[in-house]
């Protein structure tokens, strides 16, 4: 697939900002307007008062020798929230394009198209929660531009099938941008490395869950050096401080803490789902390959504020397609959980 084509005009012919970074990253450096005495905090081995590598050097490299990827083939924005916004703006053009959504699932795909002025279709999942391939590429026109997916999905907590994944990749004659915000928190289903075979694929990954990095503001993408090469033409000069990435570094250098604490969020999450379907009331809890649990239970909402009232701050999901009545609990630490089933236990009696 010919990815220059998909993108607008405009950005294809923009010519980027140039930096002082991006020229020099070392010497007696008088070229940027920084405050060359220092910064007014200190933080061992950070020189907070020079401007970030631009190019992101140091988090590809990284990050990419942890994940099997080459650095050229990484991006990484402010959560992947940005990195959302950036592919809606480098392919989508304002009043004429659209994107497709497979709903129920986040969010912010459909805010980012509103912001710029793109219309968003939504196409149901199945029953089970799956892609309907068909009837997604069905929906396509020939303004459409982006497929957003979400495996593990948000708010059902499914992973969706491979091959359907594959499928649509195939398929579409656009860009297909799969989330796999939840990815660490099941073994199987990660498209990530099909990205070497499918130049449309590109896949969004978080350090916000499994890492437990929410506060740092740090997601990335993983797709052909063509899209990349995008990603990097129109994001602002220095998008990522140097203390996320700092704090991004130490993380993957430190990564047997992570995988421990997603052994430990899995085995709560199993426990939690067995105590949850002891509960007469609750009709159904929902399979998750994620952090959280989906579950169906009457009068939704008035749990949720009876919860909140008590401290106990879960989400309503109930306004979402196929929803209805549903509920979404983040596997918390022990005493959270048990705190949680107490408090639900004294509304359903």
């Amino acid at each position: 697939m010919e990815i220059d084509k998909l993108v607008r005009e405009n950005i294809r012919n923009l010519k980027p900002y140039t930096s002082a970074r991006d020229s020099y990253l070392s010497g007696i450096l008088l070229d940027a307007n920084e405050n060359g005495i220092g910064s007014v905090i200190e933080i061992e081995d950070i020189e907070l008062n020079r401007y970030p590598d631009p190019a992101q050097n140091d988090l590809r490299k990284v990050v990419g020798n942890y994940i099997g990827i080459p650095a050229k083939n990484l991006f990484f924005g402010v959560g992947s929230d940005e990195v959302i916004d950036l592919l809606v703006r480098i392919f989508c053009n304002p009043g004429k394009d659209n994107v497709i959504t497979a709903e129920p699932t986040y969010g912010m795909y459909q805010v980012a198209c509103e912001i710029n002025d793109v219309e968003v279709k939504n196409v149901t999942l199945t029953e089970d929660f799956q892609l309907d391939t068909e009837k997604l590429l069905a929906n396509t026109d020939a303004q459409t531009k982006i497929i957003f997916v979400c495996s593990p999905n948000n708010p059902t907590g499914n992973l969706l099938r491979k091959k359907d994944i594959i499928n649509l990749a195939e398929k579409f004659d656009g860009i297909l941008a799969v989330d796999e915000a939840y990815i660490d928190f099941t073994e199987l289903g990660s498209v990530i490395k099909e990205i070497e075979k499918y130049n449309n694929l590109v896949v969004l990954r978080t350090f916000s869950k499994a890492w437990g990095l929410a506060g740092v503001r740090c997601g990335y993408c993983a797709a052909s050096e063509s899209i990349i090469k995008y990603f990097m033409k129109i994001k602002a000069p220095y998008n990522l401080n140097k203390l996320t990435r700092q704090a991004v570094i130490n993380s993957v250098n430190n990564y047997s803490k992570k995988d421990l604490y997603v052994a430990e969020i899995i085995k709560e999450r199993k426990r939690l789902k067995n105590e949850l379907e002891k509960y007469a009331a609750i009709q159904k809890v929902f399979d998750s390959d994620s952090n959280f649990l989906l579950f169906r239970v009457p009068n939704a909402k008035n749990i949720q504020l009876k919860l909140a009232e008590k401290g106990v701050i879960i989400r309503d999901r109930s306004s979402q397609i196929n929803l209805e009545n549903c509920l979404r609990v983040t596997i918390g630490n022990k005493e959270e959980n048990d705190i949680f089933l107490k408090e639900l236990n004294e509304i359903l009696k």
